[in-house]
């Protein structure tokens, strides 16, 4: 199977990385000051004890043909439009498109452009950033993708593509309903890079002070609610997992969201709050501390276009 990534950042950089170690055919869509580095000091995986280099297959969007078999796509949200256009001329008749993206917006865009059918549902699940020389580095243990098809049930397709994405350092899911397992993701993002935007600060820093705690569950149940209102509803295992994680005493984790609002840069904040607080509008649910975050981050986001 003949795969394309796009993007070599900390979500399909690592990805890819771990299906090119396994022997699979897979190619890295970059840009070309990415590419660049990347020839020069390879895919460099760092981190919980690894020290790894690999040299990755890289094409620029001007010598990108195809088609390919499978397309993982792996950009941030902002990063989308430019996207569409770079993979048109390796996704073909046959090909299958599986969007690592935060939120759900991506999927009506996908399928506008190549259609629904070409477009299936995917999770990723992995704590990783790029440090100042671009080296990816695993913050945590967890590695795992999910893939459906977004009507739901299951598909020859999908079994192919997950027997493919099953290598060593992937935890790898075929669902049933993976838009189901999309709301999932949803919800937990926006619960982490709502606390650590708003408190700027670690889910240890929040969970340090009188009312963190309490708020953790509070904004965990505004994002479950409107998941609920949609006809998705997380499961109770799920979300006590979820209040779990962020309310560990001394936990050092953020989200990337966080990690972009701290360098003064732009952020998925639409794609990850404002689609969500105006879906909750449409589905009656009142969101208070999601609608506090995106305006915070909304503001965030005019300083730095202001800034540029």
């Amino acid at each position: 199977m003949k795969i394309l990534v796009v993007g070599a950042g900390a979500t399909g950089g690592y990805f890819g990385a771990r299906l090119a170690q396994a022997g699979r055919d897979v190619t890295f869509l970059v840009r070309p000051r990415r590419a660049a580095a990347l020839r020069e000091r390879g895919l460099r995986i760092t981190g919980l004890g690894e020290e790894e280099t690999l040299t990755p297959r890289l094409v620029t969007a001007d010598r990108l043909s195809g088609p390919y078999d499978l397309v993982l796509l792996s950009v941030k949200a902002t990063a989308l439009d430019g996207a569409l256009d770079d993979i048109a001329p390796a996704v073909g008749p046959g090909t299958a498109i599986v969007p690592l993206l935060n939120g759900m917006a991506h999927l009506a865009r996908l399928g506008d452009r190549f259609g629904d059918k070409a477009v299936l549902g995917g999770v990723a699940r992995v704590i990783t950033t790029l440090n100042a020389d671009g080296d990816i580095v695993r913050l945590a243990p967890v590695a795992a993708l999910t893939i459906g098809e977004q009507r739901g049930g299951t598909s020859e397709r999908v079994e192919a593509i997950a027997d493919v994405l099953d290598v060593t350092g992937i935890d790898t899911h075929r669902s049933r309903d993976v838009v189901g397992a999309m709301w999932g993701k949803w919800v937990f993002i926006s619960t982490l890079a709502g606390l650590t935007c708003l408190m700027r600060g670690t889910v240890g820093d929040v969970r340090a002070v009188p009312g963190g705690p309490g708020f953790v569950t509070t904004l965990l149940a505004e994002s479950a609610a409107v998941a609920a209102a949609a006809g998705h509803p997380v499961r109770e295992a799920e979300l006590d997992a979820v209040t779990a994680m962020l309310t560990t005493e001394g936990s050092p984790l953020t989200a990337s969201l966080y990690r972009d609002v701290t360098l003064g840069a732009p952020t998925e904040a639409e794609q990850v709050f404002g689609d969500l607080v105006d879906r909750a509008r449409r589905l009656s649910v009142d969101t208070p501390l999601l609608d506090l975050i995106t305006l915070n981050l909304r503001v965030h986001e005019l300083r730095t276009r202001s800034a540029a």
